[in-house]
């Protein structure tokens, strides 16, 4: 099992590379179901990798001029804020049974995991249609108290599932800072790679005792996934790509579903 979540860090890391994002999003059912960990680590850890992840691809942005820091920043900073307390404060103190409908016990677990496999959802479909490049008509503004609410509210599901929440994050800057495509994905890169790596270290650092060797593992397979992948993806058609994937996640949403809720 071991091995085969080994596969999967490198298979995360090429689908990173071939298709820019999405890929984060198996990290915590490799770690939940291949390498048991339990919800509270396998969040965590996916907090880093995706983190890790996310910041060599929005470097590589950054050099082809593509980041708007402005934005990453107005953005960033709420979503960081949001990471960090739910990390800090209100996932250690989640108890292990939320509550009980007569007999059935709905655990932290489920709820954590529940959560991450209902957001899988939008995600697989933000995949599976074909996204509209927006022209950029004038110059950039921002909606400063909209940003400020979509910042903190994407910071907490991170914090909550353990995921980028790209899917929530691009959209957003289109609308709210009327920034193109292009830009907002390169941007929305950045704000993942600092809400998630600052989250994890002011969060999980202090709360959980990390297994530093096996994460450094796992996310250098990752990264080294992701050089192959970008390079396969100069042969490739990322789009179709894209949609093949975004029916992978629609799965293992499904399979999620069925282990913490069915299988007994």
């Amino acid at each position: 099992m071991e091995f085969l979540g080994y596969v999967s860090a490198l298979i995360i890391g090429i689908s990173l590379g071939l298709i820019g994002g999405g890929g984060s999003m198996l990290a915590v059912p490799v770690l939940a179901y291949l390498f048991s960990l339990d919800e509270k680590v396998a969040t965590a850890y996916s907090l880093f990798i995706v983190g890790s992840s996310a910041l060599v691809g929005g470097l590589k942005q950054h050099f082809k001029g593509l980041v708007d820091w402005r934005t990453a920043i107005i953005f960033g900073i709420p979503a960081i804020v949001g990471v960090s307390v739910v990390r800090y404060y209100i996932v250690p103190a989640l108890p292990e049974v939320l509550f009980n409908i007569g007999d059935f016990k709905f655990s932290r677990r489920m709820g954590m995991f529940g959560l991450f496999a209902v957001l899988m959802i939008p995600s697989a479909f933000s995949m599976l249609k074909a996204n509209k490049e927006k022209q950029n008509v004038g110059a950039v503004k921002y909606n400063y108290p909209l940003i400020l609410v979509e910042g903190l509210l994407v910071g907490v599901i991170t914090g909550m599932i353990g995921a980028g929440g790209g899917f929530l994050i691009i959209p957003a800057l289109v609308i709210l800072a009327n920034i193109e495509m292009k830009i907002a994905i390169a941007t929305s890169l950045i704000i993942i790679a600092s809400k998630s790596l600052l989250g994890f270290f002011l969060g999980d650092v202090f709360t959980i005792d990390i297994d530093w060797q096996f994460l450094a593992l796992f996310t250098t397979i990752s990264l080294v996934g992701i050089f192959i992948g970008s390079y396969i993806g100069n042969f490739t058609d990322e789009k179709k790509l894209k949609k093949g994937f975004g029916y992978f996640i629609l799965v293992i949403a499904l399979f999620i579903f069925y282990m913490e809720f069915l299988f007994k």
